[in-house]
């Protein structure tokens, strides 16, 4: 047995731990099971959890491979759950939706069958906003997930179950996906990393569409970069059904080369670009906190400069919500079909669905032709920068009764996603983002993240800066949540 208890691990040293015999998969399926009746209760970050009876049985079968010599991968035995927006054989997948309560999938997503064959037990799902919209994880099927560091606060979303999950020691390491934020603004929220990959480089699918529907992506959390980047490597790699999917070879043993210190932030040039020159509605305190996370990289040698973003950003958020009606307002379309299923969709849903309806073709020609201007001008950015940093969130998290927010700093919200725009750049120009943890607000309650943007198909590049960041930031690393 090891000094530290099981749930302390990360999922490396998980891993390593019962790769070694020192703990065994049953031990350890033992100790998250006693950990969940404890925690998950007040949080409700584990939804649709699978019989202990049946996940102490794997766990032993997992330890009789090892007595015999054989390991399933790096993950072999170790207690995983899905976000219930991706497929696991066995499992409802419902996105937080009423009427898919009892939508059984007969087989796994690509992520979760990488996930599996690395030889993780799955466990059940983690929470979702319905539909996966709203950065606010809550739904009529299974209630709301709470943040562990301020239960009374939103876990963020839509990758919030994993986060309270993870921030909360439920899980050694989680997978999430980001449309709008959704691996970013809740790791921020949690004091943890969340990468969103370039696009393609985790195959999204298979789905009934594979082509333009690849805006989202599904991608890693973790409390270490170290675990990030091993998690990135199970997901990642082409997939000859998701056509745009590839392979970075970078990614092969990447966690074992990451920087021993934070040296290699010497000379990286970070462009800040704030609130896009008071375009973004921020709360107080959120914009001096990033900057206070940037004067650390400075002082460790980086290039960090106040740098103006160069694009109409209003007219980039009209792009962003046609793209956005059209792929969300399909989503909702299909369960709209269903049997008495408007009387159980949430407003904003349905405000997606009516607003993609009236979408026509020569609009959305438009929205794509400006997605592409954007992503040029983003290629000539990174031509005078490495990075662009940006806050993962544009608010502190906000009380868990409050569905969104409706004004920020005095200035009104004008849809229920307004208030997460500091996200849509990195998506729109399928680049890769990480969430960093950026200290706390004054009260000390509430974490806040940062988001640094490197060029598309850098991700490996981009988690080297963040582990030699994770060098300067132990300080916040080393805060547990009340509880946790």
């Amino acid at each position: 047995m090891t000094a530290t208890p099981i749930v302390e691990l990360d999922a490396t040293a998980l891993s390593q731990a019962i790769h070694a015999r020192e703990v065994s998969c049953r031990e350890t399926m033992q100790a998250y099971l006693a950990r969940w009746d404890a925690v998950n209760p007040a949080l409700n970050a584990l939804v649709n959890r699978r019989p202990p009876e049946v996940l102490l049985q794997e766990a032993a079968a997992c330890d009789a491979e090892l007595a015999a010599g054989r390991s399933r991968g790096w993950l072999h035995g170790i207690p995983q759950a899905i976000k219930d927006a991706s497929a696991a054989a066995g499992l409802p997948t419902t996105y937080g939706c009423r009427p898919l309560a009892d939508a059984v999938a007969a087989r796994d997503s690509i992520m979760t069958a990488r996930i599996r064959g690395a030889g993780a037990i799955i466990v059940g799902k983690t929470n979702v906003p319905e539909f996966g919209l709203g950065s606010h994880t809550f739904n009529e099927l299974f209630g709301v997930t709470r943040n562990a560091w301020d239960p009374a606060r939103t876990a963020g979303g839509s990758s919030g179950g994993a986060c309270a999950a993870l921030a909360a020691r439920m899980l050694p390491v989680a997978d999430g996906s980001d449309f709008m934020g959704s691996l970013r603004n809740p790791a921020g929220w949690h004091n943890l990393f969340g990468l969103r990959p370039s696009q393609g480089l985790v195959p999204f699918g298979p789905g009934s569409d594979v082509w333009i529907s690849q805006l989202g992506t599904e991608g890693p959390l973790a409390r270490s970069v170290r675990d990030l980047a091993r998690l990135l490597a199970t997901q990642s790699g082409h997939d000859p059904r998701v056509p745009l999917s590839w392979s970075d070879p970078q990614l092969a043993g990447l966690a074992e080369r990451l920087p021993a210190d934070a040296a290699p932030l010497r000379g990286v040039r970070i462009g800040w670009w704030g609130d896009l020159g008071g375009h973004l509605a921020t709360e107080p305190g959120v914009l001096e906190a990033c900057s206070a996370a940037l004067a650390r990289c400075a002082a460790a040698g980086a290039q960090v400069e106040a740098r103006a973003h160069g694009f109409d950003a209003a007219a980039l958020w009209e792009t962003w919500l046609t793209w956005r009606q059209a792929l969300t307002g399909a989503r909702v379309a299909a369960v709209l079909a269903l049997p008495g299923a408007r009387a159980q969709i949430k407003p904003e849903a349905l405000w997606e669905h009516a607003q993609g309806e009236r979408l026509d073709f020569a609009r959305f020609e438009r929205a794509a032709q400006a997605r592409t201007a954007f992503f040029h001008h983003l290629l000539r950015t990174f031509e005078a920068v490495d990075l662009i940093a940006l806050p993962t969130a544009q608010v502190w998290p906000f009380p868990v009764e409050t569905r969104w927010p409706a004004a920020i700093a005095g200035r009104a919200m004008d849809t229920y996603h307004r208030w997460m725009e500091c996200t849509i750049y990195a998506t729109l120009a399928g680049a890769p983002a990480i969430s960093v943890p950026a200290g706390f607000d004054a009260s000390g309650r509430w974490p806040v993240g940062l988001q640094l943007i490197a060029p598309p198909r850098a991700d490996a590049r981009l988690l080297a800066c963040a582990a030699a960041y994770e060098h300067l930031i132990g300080d916040w690393l080393a805060r547990r949540p009340a509880g946790a």
